[in-house]
């Protein structure tokens, strides 16, 4: 790099941040990347950062971002800005959107399937040499109700259609079809979607309004033969009622990828309910995820940014999405 001031100075505040920083200098020589992956470094750079790259948004340190324009969020949710958006209009925020909808439709499909078949019995009879046969009936059978058909639920949607299965779901705005989805609600009408579904699948971003949107009432509105799959944001149940509807069978099941608290505690019952897999927080975890981010958003969005053009996945902090 010359003695000239860089075209634009990105704080690199992730965990893959070499590889980040590598990726960004081979394509863009005129940007200066700082790798800044722990807190020290962060709170030492943050104030030269034209842009930001982080999983989430250091509130802690706003007001120390003096020249801050761009935050780059490596995840699909960008909550962690939310406590500032009202002091953030100068900056644009744009997030990985696109990348996750596939890996999370498979881990989706493969849930629907595991609890259907009730792996978790299959698998402890084969430990026990157990020989139980039963009958299953058809995943065609079923309605899956997705929650929240963004990007991410749409995907889910078009791949439980593919099985067969009756799709329903409900948004914000279902004045437009959505591929796949054979019934729209609002998203103020879970009461009605809710007792339709053989599994329902939470897939709303993480803002103010979709805190606990799942608490007893709701539970109560589905079958008792009723799966409930979470790969949006932990606080989108309330964790408490969940496991006492799962306990006293108010529904059959859950698989869970998201939680209140992460790590899931130890002491937390969710670890050995027969009628549980918890996973940690993988669903939306690709291979070779820091090349994805590279060559599907963020270079094209240094190329936008460097050229003074609108970026791409920005997102509406007002909507916080």
């Amino acid at each position: 790099m010359t003695c000239e001031s860089p075209a634009l100075t990105i704080v690199l505040n992730h965990a893959a941040a070499e590889s980040y920083a590598r990726l960004i200098t081979e394509r863009f020589p005129q940007v200066r990347a700082i790798v800044a992956p722990d807190p020290g470094r962060l709170e030492q750079h943050i104030g030269e950062a034209d842009a930001l790259l982080a999983f989430r948004f250091p509130v802690e340190l706003f007001d120390q971002a003096k020249k801050l324009r761009w935050f780059q969020c490596t995840g699909a949710g960008v909550d962690s800005i939310l406590p500032v958006r009202d002091k953030a209009s100068h900056i644009t925020v744009t997030n990985a959107r696109g990348i996750h909808g596939d890996v999370i439709a498979d881990y989706v499909m493969a849930g629907v399937t595991m609890l259907h078949w009730d792996f978790r019995r299959l698998l402890r009879e084969q430990a026990e040499r157990k020989w139980n046969p039963r009958y299953v009936s058809p995943l065609a059978d079923k309605t899956l109700g997705v929650v929240g058909l963004g990007s991410i639920g749409a995907t889910i949607a078009r791949r439980a259609k593919s099985a067969g299965m009756t799709v329903v779901g409900s948004k914000r705005d279902i004045s437009a079809p959505v591929e796949g989805v054979d019934k729209l609600f609002a998203s103020n009408a879970l009461q009605d979607l809710l007792p339709l579904c053989d599994f329902v699948v939470l897939a709303v971003p993480g803002t103010g309004e979709t805190v606990r949107l799942i608490g007893a009432a709701e539970i109560g509105c589905m079958r008792r033969d009723a799966f409930l799959i979470n790969i949006a944001r932990g606080n989108v149940i309330a964790e408490a009622e969940l496991i006492k509807a799962l306990k006293t069978g108010t529904i059959a099941g859950a698989m869970l990828d998201v939680f209140e608290r992460e790590p899931l505690p130890q002491d937390s019952p969710l670890w050995d309910m027969p009628n549980v897999i918890a996973t940690p927080h993988v669903a939306g975890s690709p291979a070779n995820y820091t090349e994805r981010v590279f060559s599907s958003i963020l270079a094209e969005n240094i190329e936008r940014f460097l050229k003074g053009q609108a970026l791409k996945n920005v997102v509406n902090l007002q909507r916080g999405y």
